[in-house]
Formats: structure tokens, C-alpha cells, sequence
């Protein structure tokens, strides 16, 4: 006869599924934990230099484990980073989350978060910590790669939709939170907005990911309005839980994301991650001595049981397989969404007509140029590296795709080498842009070396070797150096050669790798064709062969405004110690100021072309609405449009141009249909002190191809 034990944890998940309140099962499993348990889940589970020396040789190979407690059978949070894929083992690497809101699509970011949910739970991990939403306030931020643009309604929308994607797997966790947009400063920079600013700018999209069921935020590193984001009652305490009723689980960024043990619990903070640091140095002596309570460590317990046992409560699919980890289904979405996100900024006709789609048939030779065709260059190489074990280049694709043409690559920073291979081919493809060098996580030694931070670490044991010198302080999550751009615009010897190359061939197509804007003005009428084609994946290379063949339509749309002066963007100074951020940034500054940008916000052409007839907004409910477009392809080809709603008023200190929704559509040559979409009034709202109240009673609703589009169907939009 045998026995069969079940764990506390295993008890508490069969309370639940008896129809117990959830609550009911979390405070038996909080009883049954000794002092020590409930201390052991506020941080990392690995001792710190450990955890360090083994994070410096591979960052995050495998689950990075908090709060595990074997006697009763918790799983603990057992952490995965993200967001362009999953960082453990050899997962498959997506395009960067700033190309994946260049498609627009909802739906296919719900289907890469499906399969990051499934690659994660495969190796181990519960908790995924890509959910990046942080809105870039200046295109020079080093990490605008991992987020979706610098729209608060396109951030919030996207987030929901990759956490929707998740949950059938893993917890969810969205990040930094909060007004995290500087890269090289973000240990020591105290960023300041007032409420306003907060709450409609940007707050909204973390807000969304809250009402879409996030179960983790994490913290930033800077500090919000004078105190430390990952010991701020105001944001933690106050609005995350009160104001927007969060249940979920909040923990630190890694390693320096908090700057006190008590302070951060008594603020809210629940788990400080990675490993046992300050917590599990301080925490015991500073309940103690009265600085934080014993109802503050039952308080995040709570928090942190809840949120397991909601999770493995849920309907999860099946256990997947480990083969679904860089699966040929896996590769095919990321071909598919790289194919998506490139935008088509310029295509002028040449001879007979546009320049692109290029005809495979008619090319004999092609001049391949830039030191990055050949570069396998799927992002930077700090937090959100993603290790596939096969990466398609630019280069490889152009070569597979054209295999009865002659391709010739120059690698070599030389105008008259490029202007050369130009003229004695049919077709010249320039790619130029940057790398992990030049934008990224900022992992620098003069960061990592910072006195204020290095006195939140233990001593180092004797004799530890880091980075492979004795003492040395190694970075735990990357060896990225990128940080802040230092320019918005490509090298110069890049300009050079696109200017060599467009005057030696006219039949010149600039292919650009970038994450955030860059201003093109120098050279972007001199070339017929230009594509952002951003880092997009492991399927890259092939997919862009796809959209300059014209096998999809060239069908991504940008998610940012890009300007033709830095003079038309906000201050920015990425040492800065002290930064006020407002309202005004991206294309609401330059409508504010007049000034015309070179792209608009949603601004991408196609292979065809497309025209909105009418909208009708269907009355509001609430803060949501729907609207009906009538959308026509009105060339020669399939393609695939976005409708973006925007709203437009006139009000004091308020944006006169706002997104509100978005849509996409295939439509044949010819065909007519009417798309709904799905829109939102929260953005034509101010915040005061009782809360938000419409910015003004009437709306007009613009169904649009980008901002300011001129072309709009437009109506009435009543607010009240």
C-alpha cells in the first residue's frame, strides 16, 4: 500500500480548485511559514557573490530563482528576461519590441507572446521579466529597442497584448516603473514631473498592463520626484495599489534597485531581486530596531503567494516539450513579424516606377554595402540578449533570395569602393545604421564602479575572481557598453558612402538598422529608396530579402515621429543628475511647435495604396469606444493597411493630436471593407486633483494613415 504526500503548496492549489476563496488558501499557506520562510521570500535565493560570479560567465542561463521554499513545496518566482525573447539557453531571438510595434498588430504580438511563454516554461522559468513599456521620451535612450514606441495608448496596448500572450504559460512582469528613459545615468538621476504630467503621459500604459492582469512590476533604477523608484510609497503603495488596485508582486530591478531593506518593504517593494543582498543583510535587525514590522513582511508574503497561486491555479496549456525552443514554428513568427515591422519610408520612381519592390527576375548583379550587411545584429548585449543559435544577416538573405545573381559585399568603410561596386551592379543596397556599441544597455565600469553603488554589495569574498581579474566588479548582466546615442544621426563615413553610392547608381535602396528615430536629412533625397528595417531577429535577413522582393507588402508603420533637427526635441542630457520631464516630446512637441516632421508618427508607404472613405464613431461607453472605417485598396496589388484613429482639440496645455486606436487590414486590389476598431477616450483626458476629467466636450475623430495625415475621414467625437 502506498502513501501519497501532498505539499502546503499543493493543499493551498486544491482549496482553489474546491471553490475556497483564493485568499482563503493564500493566509493557510502564509500560516504554515516560520519567520525565517516569510524573510526567505523577499529576495533571491542564491548568496550575492555567487550569484554574481555565475550571471558574469552567462546572465540568466537558466531561471533565476526567488523565494523557493522546498519543505513546502513553493516554486518560488523563477525569473526569465526578456523582452526580444527569452534570454535563457538558446531561445529564439524575436525583432526588438520597437520593431514589433512598427506592425501595429495586436494579434501577432499575443502570438510572440505565446511562444516566449512556452520557450520560458519549457527551461524551467514562471516568471517573465520582458514586458517592457517605458516610454522613450528622447530617441537618443539607449534601450528605446525594448519598448514599442513613444505613443502612452500604442505602449499600453502592446504590453496587454504580450502579457495576454504569456499568461497561457508564465507571470507576467512589466517594467520600469516608473519615468525610466535615460540609459547611462539611471543609477544616480532623479527625475521629476508633476501629477499632471504623470498620470497622462507616463503612467497610462502601466496602468494598462495592471488592468490586463501583469503579475509583477518591477521597479527602475532612478528616482522619481526626489525618492528611489524602488522605495517609493507614493508610486508603490499609492497609485500601483490604492489608485489602481495591483495584487500582483512588486520587485526591484537587479542588484542596485533598491538603496535600503526596510525602506523598500515599508514602501512597497516586495522582492529584491536577484540574489540575497540587503535584505537578507539588514532586514532582520532593522525589524528589530522598529524601521520596518513584522506586518510589512506578511504584507508582501501575501503578495507573493497570491501571485503563485494564481498563477498555477490558472488555466495553463500543457506542459510544452523543450523542442519548442527555437522551433522551426518559432523561426517562422519571428520571420513573419520581421517581415511586418519594416518601414518603407521612401520609394520614388526610377526610369519606369518606384524602385521597390525590386523584380528578382530582371537582377544579374547585385553591390551589397555596409559593414553591418554581413553582422548578425539582433540588439545590444546587456539584459535583453537573446542567444539563437543561428542568425540570418542581411547579406545571407539578399544571397539566398537571389540565387542566379552575382552578390557582391563591401564590407569596408570606403565611399569610392562602394561608389565602384555600385556602378557595376543593377541594384545597390546600402546598410548602414548601429550595433550594441552604439546603443543598448549601458553596463559601463565607470557605472558598475560608482562608490554609492558599490556600497550596497557585501564584501567580496577573498580571492573572487569577476570578469577575469581578482576584485574586479563585473557586470552580472551583460558586457553592453552601448548606453545613450551620442547622435542621432548614422556615422559620417556612412553618409559618405550613401551619397558615394547614390550617385554612382540611381537605383540606390538605404537600408537602415536602428532602434529609435534618426534624422536623415543630410542624404535621405538623394537615395530613391529607404527602409527602417530595424534589429529584427534571427529571421531578419530573409525577411528583408522578402519586403525588398516584394513577396509581403511593405506594411510596417512607425511607431515614433522622426524629426528633421534635434533643435525640435526635448533637452536631453544623458549624464544628467536632475531632469524635469513634461509633456512635450515626439510628434505633440512638434505639433505644439509647428514643426513639420520629416516622418509623422504612423507614417510607413506600401506597395500599393490605400484610401478611408468615412468613419462613424459609435457613441462612448464609459472610456472606450468603437469606430467603423471604410477602408479601399486602391492599387494593383494585396497589401496591408493600418487605420489609426487619432483625436484632435483644442485645449490649453493639451496635445491637439492624440492616438485613441488602431486596426489592421488585408485587402485585395480593389476591395472595400469596413474595419472596427477599437479606441479608448483616456487620452483626451487631464488629471486633476479628483481625478481625470475630459479636456474638452467635442472631439473630431480623424481615421487616418499616420498623424496629420491630410487625407483623413474624419467625425464628431462627443466626450461627455
Amino acid at each position: 500500500m502506498s502513501t501519497t504526500t501532498t505539499t502546503a503548496f499543493e493543499d493551498a492549489l486544491r482549496q482553489i480548485e474546491r471553490g475556497e476563496p483564493l485568499e482563503t488558501a493564500v493566509e493557510a499557506l502564509l500560516a504554515r511559514l516560520t519567520p525565517e520562510e516569510k524573510l526567505w521570500l523577499l529576495d533571491g535565493d542564491q548568496e550575492f557573490w555567487p550569484a554574481i560570479a555565475e550571471m558574469s560567465q552567462a546572465y540568466n542561463a537558466r531561471p533565476i530563482i526567488m523565494g523557493a521554499v522546498e519543505r513546502l513545496g513553493i516554486p518560488g518566482l523563477r525569473f526569465s528576461d526578456g523582452p526580444r525573447g527569452v534570454v535563457m539557453g538558446a531561445s529564439t531571438a524575436f525583432p526588438v519590441s520597437m520593431a514589433r510595434g512598427a506592425t501595429w498588430d495586436l494579434d501577432l504580438e499575443e502570438r510572440i507572446g505565446i511562444a516566449i511563454g512556452r520557450e520560458l516554461r519549457a527551461q524551467g522559468a514562471n516568471f517573465f521579466g520582458g514586458v517592457c513599456i517605458n516610454l522613450p521620451r528622447h530617441p537618443a535612450w539607449g534601450r528605446a529597442q525594448e519598448t514599442y514606441g513613444e505613443d502612452p495608448y500604442l505602449l499600453g496596448e502592446f504590453g496587454a497584448a504580450l502579457i495576454r500572450g504569456v499568461h497561457r504559460n508564465a507571470m507576467a512582469v512589466a517594467k520600469h516603473y516608473a519615468l525610466n528613459s535615460m540609459e547611462n545615468a539611471r543609477f544616480t538621476v532623479d527625475v521629476r514631473a508633476d501629477d499632471a504630467t504623470l498620470h497622462e503621459v507616463f503612467l497610462p500604459h502601466f496602468r494598462r498592463a495592471v488592468e490586463a492582469g501583469a503579475d509583477g512590476i518591477m521597479t527602475s533604477y532612478n528616482s522619481v520626484n526626489g525618492e528611489w523608484a524602488g522605495q517609493n510609497d507614493v508610486l508603490l503603495e499609492g497609485i500601483l495599489r490604492k489608485q489602481w488596485g495591483f495584487q500582483g508582486v512588486t520587485v526591484s530591478d537587479f542588484i542596485s534597485g533598491i538603496r535600503g531593506a526596510a525602506v523598500s518593504l515599508v514602501a512597497g517593494l516586495d522582492v529584491e531581486e536577484p540574489a540575497r543582498q540587503q535584505r537578507a543583510a539588514y532586514l532582520p535587525d532593522e525589524i528589530v530596531a522598529g524601521k520596518a514590522s513584522w506586518e510589512h513582511v506578511d504584507r508582501a508574503a501575501r503578495r507573493i503567494l497570491r501571485t503563485q497561486l494564481a498563477y498555477y491555479a490558472s488555466d495553463l496549456e500543457p506542459q510544452p516539450d523543450p523542442s519548442v525552443v527555437f522551433s522551426y514554428e518559432h523561426r517562422d513568427l519571428a520571420h513573419e513579424v520581421a517581415q511586418r515591422s519594416m518601414v518603407l519610408l521612401r520609394n520614388e520612381n526610377v526610369a519606369d516606377g518606384p524602385l521597390l519592390p525590386l523584380d528578382a527576375g530582371s537582377l544579374s548583379s547585385v553591390a551589397v554595402i555596409g559593414r553591418l550587411a554581413g553582422v548578425p545584429n539582433t540588439g545590444d548585449h546587456g539584459s535583453s540578449d537573446v542567444h539563437s543559435p543561428e542568425v540570418t544577416t542581411a547579406l545571407d538573405g539578399i544571397v539566398a533570395a537571389l540565387p542566379n545573381a552575382t552578390v557582391t559585399h563591401v564590407e569596408a568603410d570606403d565611399p569610392a569602393a562602394a561608389a565602384l561596386a555600385a556602378t557595376e551592379a543593377d541594384v545597390a543596397i546600402v546598410v548602414v545604421g548601429y550595433t550594441a556599441d552604439d546603443e543598448g544597455e549601458y553596463l559601463g565600469t565607470d557605472a558598475m564602479n560608482n562608490p554609492e553603488l558599490l556600497a550596497l554589495f557585501p564584501p567580496m569574498p577573498e580571492g573572487m575572481m569577476l570578469g577575469g581579474e581578482p576584485g574586479a566588479t563585473a557586470t552580472a548582466m551583460g558586457s553592453a557598453e552601448g548606453g545613450d546615442r551620442a547622435s542621432l544621426r548614422l556615422r559620417p563615413i556612412d553618409e559618405e558612402i550613401i551619397l558615394a553610392t547614390a550617385a554612382a547608381n540611381p537605383r540606390t535602396v538605404v537600408v537602415v538598422v536602428t532602434a529609435g528615430a534618426v534624422i536623415t536629412e543630410r542624404w535621405r533625397t538623394k537615395v530613391p529608396a529607404t527602409v527602417i528595417s530595424w534589429y529584427s531577429g534571427c529571421e531578419g535577413g530573409h525577411a528583408l530579402a522578402d519586403v525588398l522582393l516584394g513577396r509581403v507588402d511593405a506594411s510596417g508603420r512607425l511607431p515614433y515621429s522622426i524629426p528633421t533637427s534635434e533643435e525640435h526635441l526635448p533637452f536631453f542630457d544623458r549624464e544628467a543628475t536632475s531632469i524635469v520631464y513634461d509633456r512635450w516630446f515626439g510628434q505633440r512637441l512638434l505639433d505644439r511647435d509647428g514643426h513639420p516632421a520629416a516622418y509623422p508618427l504612423g507614417f510607413g508607404l506600401s506597395y500599393t495604396t490605400f484610401h478611408i472613405d468615412q468613419v462613424e464613431a459609435h457613441p462612448v461607453n464609459g472610456e472606450h469606444f468603437t469606430a467603423a472605417a471604410t477602408v479601399t485598396n486602391t492599387g494593383s496589388r494585396r497589401g496591408r493597411h493600418v487605420v489609426q484613429l487619432y483625436g484632435v482639440i483644442h485645449a490649453a496645455d493639451f496635445p491637439s493630436r492624440v492616438l485613441l486606436g488602431f486596426a489592421t487590414v488585408e485587402l485585395e486590389p480593389g476591395q472595400t471593407r469596413t474595419v472596427e476598431v477599437e479606441a479608448s477616450t483616456r487620452p483626451l483626458q487631464r488629471w486633476t486633483g479628483d481625478g481625470f476629467v475630459p479636456a474638452a466636450t467635442h472631439a473630431t475623430l480623424e481615421a487616418a494613415a499616420y498623424a496629420g495625415d491630410p487625407d483623413a475621414a474624419t467625425t464628431a467625437l462627443d466626450l461627455h
